[in-house]
């Protein structure tokens, strides 16, 4: 009931019997009924040192049962001094890596059991004050879920920020080959794993990214390119290769990523088999929605400069694969072995390049070239692909041999000609 002709307020009741009272009266045993549902429902909790649940965690779950009586006693929203002792068990449970989730799913378990114990025995003439009731548990709930989740993710900010500020440490020190010792920080971010996978990764554009974005009140109409929309599709486009990469670690992977790729160090235990790292990238690329061109070595940090050497050559894969016409997927020296060899300044690539300086101002037969070659020295592929007749393409070929003095079909000229195309390719 809430009041009576004099203008007195009398106690919320429900059952003949005042609440609040009933509430404290009831709040070591029904703290403990809440404590053991938790235990019951939610894994994260059952993991917890058995000291901490009966210590911190059945005192603040006593503490939540004592702060709604207090609710119901003065009929008013608790105040900010109240849910004090609720944001330190927050931000202690963020420190210990308890998910949010799990922490408001306790929360309102316990709301949902303080009003079944309350309204046990309600009876019909209780409808007026189990309603005001229900309006104070609600408004407290949703007051202790901001006050927990803002102190929750306060906390958890602050760590990650350290453990990020700590993982860009080690990384920067990992890629200039710099000794780093083994020992960790705080929170471990400064501990060097075993091994590394060293990646490099070249990201194509996402659909999304090419997509201009539609001026309002023009449906369908372009845009121009880098505004917020294509911006926004990159970062999504990158987040979600670290999100692969760091499920396949279980951890969070070191990366120094943007739009277009760059290098992401994986820590493993073992070296990895090829085709698990093949469908690794698969899976990199699936997710971001773009192809991916990668290459990959494993490293050991103990050898400070394993890692710069394999971003190095990595790096070196990856533009060769992308400049000679490769498919996206992942390749190692062993793929491009002719064409790494081939990039090395020297005099011999520079010869090799000479041999087609007489091509150099017809692009129409280095084309023809590069296609005939490409399709087995088919003429009529060839002709196909460059849309042309198939003698044509004989003539072509015939003008290339009269130019270099090389003929596509001598064993030993066809090699030398394969290999002048891949020196202009790899060359400056």
């Amino acid at each position: 009931m809430t009041g009576d002709k004099a203008g007195t307020v009398h106690d919320l009741r429900v059952g003949g019997r005042p609440l609040a009272p009933l509430l404290r009266a009831r709040a070591p045993h029904l703290s403990r009924r809440v404590l053991a549902q938790m235990l019951s429902e939610l894994p994260t909790y059952a993991q917890l040192p058995q000291e901490e649940v009966a210590g911190d965690i059945a005192d603040i779950v006593q503490r939540s049962v004592r702060l709604f009586a207090d609710v119901l006693e003065r009929r008013r929203p608790a105040d900010d001094a109240a849910l004090t002792r609720q944001r330190e068990s927050a931000a202690q449970r963020a420190e210990e890596g308890v998910p949010l989730d799990a922490i408001l799913t306790a929360y309102h378990l316990g709301v949902a059991m303080i009003a079944e114990e309350l309204t046990a025995d309600a009876r019909p003439g209780d409808l007026a004050d189990v309603l005001e009731m229900q309006r104070h548990l609600l408004r407290t709930q949703r007051q202790l879920t901001s006050a927990v989740s803002g102190a929750y993710l306060e906390a958890r900010q602050l760590i990650d920020s350290q453990e990020q500020g700590g993982r860009h440490a080690l990384m920067a020190a990992l890629l200039a080959g710099e000794p780093v010792p083994d020992r960790s920080g705080h929170h471990g971010a400064l501990r060097p794993a075993d091994r590394y996978v060293t990646l490099a990764l070249f990201l194509a554009p996402h659909p999304d990214e090419r997509e201009r974005d539609r001026t309002p009140g023009t449906p369908g109409a372009p845009g121009t390119p880098g505004t917020p929309g294509s911006a926004i599709a990159a970062r999504r486009k990158v987040r979600r290769v670290r999100a692969v990469l760091d499920r396949y670690a279980g951890q969070p992977v070191m990366t120094d990523l943007d739009a277009t790729g760059g290098t992401a160090l994986v820590p493993v235990a073992t070296p990895p088999p090829w085709e698990e790292l093949h469908q690794l990238i698969a899976d990199c690329a699936e997710s971001a929605g773009a192809p991916i061109t990668a290459a990959a070595t494993t490293t050991d940090p103990a050898d400070p400069a394993a890692i710069p050497a394999a971003v190095t050559q990595n790096t070196d894969i990856v533009q060769l694969a992308l400049r000679t016409g490769r498919r996206p997927g992942l390749y190692r020296l062993a793929d491009v072995l002719l064409e790494y060899q081939l990039s090395r300044p020297g005099a011999a690539r520079t010869e090799l390049a000479l041999l087609l300086a007489p091509l150099d101002h017809k692009p129409v037969l280095l084309k023809t070239l590069e296609t005939y070659i490409h399709r087995d020295l088919d003429r009529t592929t060839t002709a196909s692909a460059l849309h042309v007749h198939p003698n044509t393409v004989a003539y072509r070929v015939r003008r290339i041999t009269e130019l270099t003095g090389l003929s596509p079909h001598r064993p030993t000229d066809l090699q030398h000609l394969n290999a002048a195309l891949l020196a202009r390719r790899c060359g400056p």
